[in-house]
This record gives C-alpha cells, structure tokens and sequence, in this order.
C-alpha cells in the first residue's frame, strides 16, 4: 500500500490520543490520524453525516470500548452492522483485561483486541506491529 493510511482513533482520554499520536510517528508510510472523542461523534465522522461529509474513510478503526455516551461496544455492531463499514477492520484498544469484555468485542467481529500499553515505547512497538500485519502482510478490501 503506498498511499497514506487513514487511521480512524476513537478515544476520549486525551493523553491516550497523544500517545497514540506521538506513537504513530514511528509508522514508515504516509498516514493520518482523524480522531472522534465520543461513540455518536464516530458513527457520524464515518457515515460523514452532516459536517463530516468530507472525513475520509479510515483504511483501519482504533477504538476505545469505553466511551461516553455510545460506547465503543455499540460502535463496534454499529459498524458492523452497516454494509458499507463492515470490512473495515476494527481494532479494539482498552484497558480493560474483563475476559468478558474481550469474548463480546470478538463475538461482534473486532479484528483485535489489544490492552492499552502503559509506556510510549510499548504502544510505538504496537504501531509497529500494526503496520506490517494490516498494512504490510494484510490484503484490506477497497471500501
């Protein structure tokens, strides 16, 4: 993939944004990082309802399963529930470890669950990481 990866981030704690973003710096393609702090914000950003006519289509979702309002759970089914969605590959980051939380974000199709890093140095091997699977090994579908 040599065009810049659209990176979708749907986090509300703004030092895990930061974090996020100071970690994809690390990413050796083009990319950019659209961020939504809020599960209603998202849905509207992706189906570029209203003002978000313009976002563009993320090539891969982040999500924060625990969100204000809508939580990532129903962003989650949400996206997967819309044919024009579904393919994206969602990725699930959270702090929670609920064996729970992980068996219901995979029974509703997320692509990954990954426990939130503690350190930069952690979440930039993470980006690292998503880089050569999604991005490197991975054939996603043109949505």
């Amino acid at each position: 993939m040599s065009k810049q990866i659209e990176i979708f981030l749907v986090e509300d704690n703004d030092g895990d944004v930061f974090l996020a973003k100071k970690a994809f710096e690390k990413m050796s393609r083009p990319y950019r990082i659209t961020v939504a702090n809020d599960g209603e914000t998202a849905i509207n950003m992706l189906k570029k309802e209203g003002v978000y006519k313009d976002v563009p289509r993320p090539h891969i979702i982040l999500l924060d399963i625990n969100l204000p309002g809508r939580d990532g759970k129903r962003v989650l089914l949400d996206v997967k529930e819309d044919n024009s969605l579904r393919l994206i590959p969602v990725i699930v980051f959270s702090s929670s470890k609920s064996p729970d939380d992980i068996y219901k974000v995979y029974s509703d199709l997320a692509s990954a669950y990954i426990c939130k890093p503690e350190t930069l140095d952690e979440f930039r091997d993470i980006v690292v990481a998503i880089e050569n699977f999604w991005f490197k090994y991975c054939r996603l579908a043109e949505v």
